[in-house]
């Protein structure tokens, strides 16, 4: 699974010109399935991203997660995230999840976040959105759960 978290101000979901979904303070996770992902990769990913400290505290540290400043997760799917560019010029998305187990996995990681974080609100699977965010900071986090699962190395 791979995940672009944006800490925004606020972010919101439109299909077909209607707004679908909206959030205040927290976090835009843009989350993608990929075709090797198990589940455990989302428990792994989640958990991840709820004890981040990515928010800033008094003295503008980032030094809180979600949770300590009651902030909201809005979870768009992506298969794009899974594009491969290393040949040609469009790209290939065969290491993206099949639409069926995608949906499956999405479900599943919205409704363990929302386990785990107070107000979880979602894109539609599958559709054309059109996504705003006002991105703070920018503070914008990179998260595939291949990397997280390999033992980090030792500094010499």
């Amino acid at each position: 699974m791979k995940a672009v978290i944006q800490r925004v101000k606020r972010a919101s979901v439109k299909v077909n010109g209607e707004l679908i979904s909206q959030i205040s303070e927290g976090l835009l996770i843009l989350l993608g399935i990929g075709k090797n992902d198990e589940e455990e990769d989302i428990k792994i990913l989640a958990d991840k991203i709820v004890d981040l400290r990515i928010f800033s505290d008094e003295n503008g540290k980032m030094n809180l997660n979600i949770n300590d400043i009651n902030g909201s997760a809005l979870v768009v799917s992506q298969f794009t995230l899974f594009a491969d560019c290393r040949r040609g010029k469009r790209p290939d998305f065969t290491n993206a999840a099949d639409k069926e187990r995608a949906l499956d996995y999405y479900k599943k990681f919205v409704e363990y976040l929302k386990s785990k974080i107070g107000d979880v609100k979602e894109g539609v699977f599958q559709a054309y959105m059109e996504v705003e965010l006002i991105n703070d900071g920018p503070v914008t986090i990179i998260l595939d759960t291949e990397e997280l699962k390999k033992p980090r190395r030792r500094k010499e």
